[in-house]
């Protein structure tokens, strides 16, 4: 029985060649993601290790209890500390450092890594005994000696187009600066070569920014021969100031910063996984069908099997056993494609934004693990099923019809059953069709009715094929004789045809359902982006901890063609148990600023312990103008009174609730300073001339973005682009493994119709008839699964709106029609395409050769 096997597998390699590809991409997905994951983890690990060598223990300020109330942190890592751990038993050298963040502006303005405050390094430049940092080694230029100097790192430069003598503006935390770049230095940190920024200036200009003048962030040791870390880790606690500085060692703090990066950068895998898991389902029909055919095909050698002895157990597994020789062959090929797919999976998921770094490829156990498990494992359990319909099949029955139609039990138990998980499905759609919270819980329970409910069209999809072919077959009767021909093979196993449209249906579905709700949330972020917004420009910061100057906004407010220049401060609301938001406002600009709709009350009422709150705070916690309410405003967490003095409508700009400017700015993490300012200009309108004196009132300051609503709503729309794109990946893959379905199919319904074809040419059918005939019925099998999967994808995305309504606000169901179309006619012109070979084959077949044929 296994030489059977391994003669059918041989014997069929063109028809197995389709199903190999189909399992293969799966594969290849699969195994390749653990390949870059390893590779990347490795990476990180290399970098960091190397980051670190030579540093034995690093001493850093830890916040306490005892640290004087307004005193830096920092203030304890002084130049006598330095001193006093240089005479430490073990230590050989001792490096302060005086580390921050520091964001830089590119040649053409745009900032670099903007938002990435943990990849915005800066640092000072500390030359050891030999005018050489150790760390930062100089590969051009020189190192900075005033505060008018700087240095980079070379993928710095190269991302900001840098040279040597370019002045580039940057900021820390406070005003824009220019430097004059004096050099290029090389880093081995991976916050660094995982994308991000690196500027180093002179020692005393970097206390100042990231310190004081004469304190450190930071004080590095290096251990003397023979010395372990922990032992001078040990050494150095005593020297240290108790509770205000604690000393880690070089390797822990290696392993910490490669789980940080690692950490920030893990979702570069989930795409790719995703992919996978689409492959191998969708591949799972296309294997489950071949088959299917295949045994239908050998139903005759089947039966002389069993007639001269083989036992059911022997035939079930000679079946499986050619599916497992399948899917070894399909993990070799996809892991050998994976492993080009993790190579070049860091130039796709990196970007100008967010690059990774470089290592080589790390190819270990779990990945060829995973390749031969998901290979072999998906293979012979899709296989599973033809395996026991070959098995069932007696002898006599075999050798008196080459393929018996299904029972009428059968059939009743197939409807039975796709009825139920159809109304199972449907039923917890609709029942979450008027949740409007998007939860954990309901996410999930949305997506498992979403698979029910394609379980159930799979399985009823031998009972729609009739109607529906029928429906389509009046669109193809217009080609006459060809037209009913095509719809009648179609008809004429209905299992084969449904399983063959089944991959085309759930890629279809996929499509549909994402597209739908990419769409309807692009319309409400645009929407949601300038509703409510009275002004015409919104000047904002990039990272949230980030403020902006009070003085700037007297120097926006005097800009020409402004008229009002409304501040406004963000900061946390503490309050019934949860955290919100809170804006606080100036009372006279805000109806110049915002477009407020107060149910109750006015904001002319704001003032110190006076706030309005939006229609669903004052819903939770019903509150009503006049009410008291106990919260906590930024930093101080605890509970004060405050009383309500209006009502409005939801409205995104003003956020949960409004206060009073001074109040809310005074109780904020960076007190004094604001997070928006929102500009009406004199014309009501946006200008290129105005936007631009907006940004130099702002000194040009990388951190800050000078928005107006297009910009907004360009913004908001970007945020729907990583699903836009998984969106467009399944497409792809759908259409893939359905185009592979689709010529297994129709080479099989070929070469079992090669008598019938041979007639048809004998009473005058030419070859453009036959090859039309191939192609109608293609396109017939690719319309009955698209319509499925529209059908199914646009239900679902409609029950699931509430959720995403709980989730968006203003959010709305539109239907995409320009997407849809273009998803029908794509799917129709994948049948046509995929036609093409087995017509061809259909049209050569000569007539008297194929009447011949038994």
């Amino acid at each position: 029985m296994l030489r059977t096997a391994l003669r059918n597998v041989l014997a069929h390699k063109a028809r197995l060649a389709m199903t190999v590809l189909a399992v293969c991409l799966g594969v290849a997905f699969v195994s390749g993601t653990l390949v870059f994951a390893d590779s990347s983890a490795a990476a990180y690990r290399a970098a960091a290790s190397k980051n670190f060598a030579g540093i034995a223990v690093t001493v850093t300020p830890k916040d306490s209890p005892g640290t004087p109330p307004g005193e830096d942190r920092t203030s304890v890592l002084d130049d006598a500390l330095v001193r006093k751990l240089a005479g430490v038993p073990g230590v050989a050298a001792v490096r302060p450092t005086a580390d921050g963040s520091a964001t830089l502006s590119a040649a053409d303005g745009t900032p670099l890594r903007a938002g990435k405050a943990w990849a915005n390094l800066g640092a000072a430049h500390v030359p050891g005994a030999n005018g050489e940092d150790g760390r930062y080694p100089l590969v051009e230029g020189r190192a900075p000696r005033s505060g008018e100097e700087i240095a980079v790192d070379g993928g710095t430069a190269a991302a900001g187009r840098f040279r040597l003598g370019d002045t580039i503006t940057l900021t820390t935390d406070g005003p824009v600066m220019a430097k004059r770049l004096v050099g290029i230095v090389a880093t081995k940190d991976t916050r660094v070569t995982a994308g991000g920024t690196l500027a180093l200036f002179d020692r005393t200009t970097a206390q100042q920014l990231f310190a004081s003048p004469g304190r450190y962030t930071g004080i590095d040791l290096t251990a003397t021969p023979g010395t372990g870390q922990a032992e001078l880790s040990r050494r150095v606690a005593p020297v240290l100031p108790a509770g205000r500085a604690e000393a880690t060692t070089g390797a822990a703090q290696a392993a910490q910063q490669a789980v940080h990066v690692d950490t920030l950068t893990r979702g570069h895998a989930k795409l790719p996984l995703v992919f996978a898991g689409v492959s191998l389902f969708i591949g799972s029909f296309l294997i489950v069908n071949t088959f299917t055919m295949l045994v239908t095909r050998r139903t005759r050698e089947i039966a002389l099997l069993r007639a001269i002895g083989a036992s059911r157990r022997q035939v079930a597994g000679s079946v499986l056993a050619e599916a497992a020789l399948l899917g070894l062959v399909s993990s070799a090929a996809g892991f050998l494609l994976g492993i080009g797919v993790a190579a070049v999976l860091p130039g796709l998921l990196g970007t100008g934004q967010d690059t990774l770094p470089d290592g080589p490829l790390v190819i270990g156990p779990r990945p060829v693990v995973a390749a031969l498990g998901v290979g072999v494992g998906v293979t012979v359990l899709a296989a599973w099923l033809p395996s026991r319909r070959a098995a069932r099949v007696a002898p006599v029955e075999a050798m008196r019809s080459a393929q018996q139609p299904p029972s009428a039990t059968r059939t009743r138990i197939r409807a039975a059953g796709g009825l139920v998980l159809l109304v199972l499905g449907a039923g917890l759609l609709v029942s979450l069709s008027g949740v409007k919270d998007a939860s954990v819980q309901n996410l999930q329970d949305a997506m498992l009715a979403c698979g029910v409910l394609v379980v159930a069209l799979i399985v009823l999809a031998p009972l729609l094929a009739a109607p529906v072919i029928r429906l389509a077959g009046r669109l193809t009767g217009r080609f006459g004789a060809v037209g009913h021909l095509a719809r009648e093979n179609a008809l004429r196993d209905p299992r084969r045809t449904a399983a063959t449209a089944s991959t085309l249906m759930i890629s279809t579905a996929l499509v549909a359902g994402l597209a739908v709700v990419g769409h309807s949330t692009a319309q409400a972020l645009d929407r949601q982006a300038a509703a409510g917004l009275g002004a015409d420009y919104v000047i904002g910061t990039r990272t949230p901890t980030q403020g902006i100057d009070p003085a700037a906004v007297q120097r926006v407010a005097a800009a020409a063609g402004v008229r009002t220049a409304a501040a406004v401060a963000d900061v946390s609301l503490f309050v019934g148990g949860g955290v919100r938001q809170i804006a606080g406002v100036e009372p006279a600009a805000v109806d110049a600023v915002m477009r407020l709709d107060f149910v109750d009350g006015s904001a002319k009422e704001l003032g110190p312990g006076r706030i309005a709150v939006s229609a669903t705070l004052a819903r939770e916690q019903g509150l009503a103008v006049g009410d008291r309410l106990d919260a906590g405003i930024g930093r101080g967490r605890d509970l004060s009174p405050y009383t309500v003095v209006g009502v409005y409508r939801d409205n995104p700009v003003a956020g949960d609730a409004l206060g009073d400017l001074g109040e809310v700015r005074s109780s904020g993490f960076l007190p004094g300073s604001v997070q928006r300012i929102l500009v009406t200009t004199d014309d009501g309108a946006a200008s290129g001339a105005v936007g631009k004196r907006l940004r130099t009132a702002v000194g040009d300051n990388p951190l800050l973005k000078v928005q107006d609503r297009a910009a907004l709503v360009h913004e908001a729309a970007g945020s729907v682009g990583d699903l836009l794109t998984l969106m467009y990946g399944l497409l792809a893959i759908g259409v893939v493994i359905s185009a592979l379905g689709i010529v297994n199919t129709l080479a099989m319904s070929v070469s079992e119709r090669t008598r019938e074809i041979g007639v048809l040419r004998a009473i005058g059918m030419d070859r453009a008839g036959v090859r039309r005939m191939v192609r109608l019925e293609a396109v017939i099998v690719a319309a009955f699964g698209t319509l499925l999967g529209l059908a199914d994808g646009v239900f679902s995305a409609w029950a699931v709106g509430s959720l995403a309504n709980g989730a968006v606000a203003q959010y709305a169901f539109v239907l995409p029609w320009g997407t849809l179309l273009l998803v029908c006619l794509l799917s129709l012109a994948v049948g046509a395409a995929a036609a093409v070979v087995p017509a061809r084959r259909a049209a050569a077949l000569s007539p008297l050769r194929a009447v011949a044929e038994c």
